[in-house]
């Protein structure tokens, strides 16, 4: 039975779940649901997730959602190719790394975000300290170890504050993006997988 995926264009969240959908070749069913139109507060999407976000997964009648754990649920359903890599220490630091994104990265972006869509004065201290902090992690091609749910993470991320801040130049500084994290973000980008799931309205 095809696995439902609700997916938001421009959901940095749900991109993270397309990208693993898409690295692990698992076939799905496309439910694309509008913000502007209310979708994700009418009752059939309450049923499968309450807290009205996105992403959400259906598959066989099992409803999930909460990025990181459709991500390990992905892996245990279906191991290869792997989304975490298979060496104890090497898995616990990409896991640490998600929930580092989620917990840290994501706030900042948020905050900063949210400013900006509200024409307010716009701090990026705090940005720039976490953006630092993952530039001075960064010592290979990708997160840590080969491209992983690390990478899934943050990318989609990044890149929803990279297109920000192109768009209103005003807003952020240039050099939000330092040269590390700006080359990491330039290979995730050119890669097939990441040119095939990103988000209809921002090609």
């Amino acid at each position: 039975m095809t696995l439902d995926f609700y997916y938001a264009s421009g959901s940095p969240y749900a991109w993270r779940v397309w990208l693993a959908l898409t690295h692990k070749g698992i076939a799905f069913d496309w439910k694309l649901l509008s913000f502007d139109a209310g979708d994700l507060e009418k009752p059939a999407f309450r049923s499968i997730n309450p807290r009205q976000k996105v992403p959400a997964i259906v598959d066989d009648g099992f409803a999930l959602y909460e990025s990181a754990a459709i991500l390990e649920y992905f892996e245990d359903k279906q191991p290869e190719p792997r989304l975490f890599s298979a060496d104890i220490k090497e898995r616990a630091t990409q896991r640490r790394l998600v929930r580092e994104a989620d917990n840290y990265f994501a706030e900042a972006m948020e905050h900063l975000l949210e400013a900006v869509m509200e024409k307010k004065p716009a701090d990026p201290a705090a940005m720039h300290k976490e953006i630092a902090s993952w530039e001075s992690a960064l010592t290979g091609d990708f997160l840590a170890g080969p491209m992983s749910a690390a990478d899934f993470t943050l990318y989609p991320m990044a890149a929803l504050l990279e297109r920000v801040a192109v768009r209103n130049p005003q807003a952020l500084p240039a050099d939000l993006i330092p040269p590390r994290l700006a080359a990491w973000m330039a290979r995730m980008a050119a890669l097939d997988i990441v040119q095939k799931t990103r988000p209809p309205h921002w090609k």
